[in-house]
């Protein structure tokens, strides 16, 4: 590769580093081109899967602040560029590696800090956003029922008073009518 070939490629990848939400460094040795086109596809729109030589990923990696990550770039190396939220990449990932052992997720990193393989499942095990949110909006309507519930019990509690003693002044004054007079 020539000298600008190389340093249009780190200002890529650099460019990749900044504009992620999040990364995920990965080995894909063993694995077809037809399986890294399904890994790609698996991955979605929100991730970009690059393989690239550790020496350029290190540079960019350099350029781009990101510290941490030295010692994942051993080997052939891809790297998922997530951009958005991280949780359906690592999940896609995730299952990808489950099915094809040749790829095997060394680390990651987000929010300026490196993450372990561990943190990285973690992350596939979180639910997406739209079941998050979802599950926001439940618990928020539920509440509101609750709400609207209790502020109806008082009104609701008057009424059946109102009615009840209703009920105790027809029932007394049908009673003083029914008993004999005394003379």
């Amino acid at each position: 590769m020539a000298k600008p070939d190389k340093e249009a490629a780190v200002a890529e990848i650099a460019e990749s580093f900044r504009s992620s939400s999040a990364t995920v460094v990965t080995q894909y040795t063993g694995l077809s081109v037809s399986q890294l086109s399904q890994l790609r596809r698996a991955l979605g729109t929100n991730a970009k899967y690059r393989v690239a030589k550790n020496t350029l990923v290190k540079r960019a990696a350099t350029d781009a602040g990101i510290e941490g990550l030295e010692d994942l770039f051993v080997g052939p190396t891809a790297i998922a560029f997530v951009e958005g939220e991280p949780v359906d990449a690592a999940k896609a990932l995730r299952d990808f590696a489950k099915d094809n052992n040749a790829l095997v997720i060394k680390g990651g990193y987000m929010d300026g800090k490196s993450l372990s393989v561990d943190e990285i499942s973690k992350i596939a095990d979180l639910d997406s956003r739209e079941v998050l949110l979802a599950k926001a909006a439940g618990a928020f309507k539920a509440k509101l029922s609750q709400a609207a519930a209790l502020f109806q019990a008082p009104a609701s509690q008057v009424a059946r008073l109102a009615a009840a003693l209703e009920e105790k002044q027809r029932n007394a004054g049908t009673e003083a009518a029914e008993a004999p007079a005394e003379s």
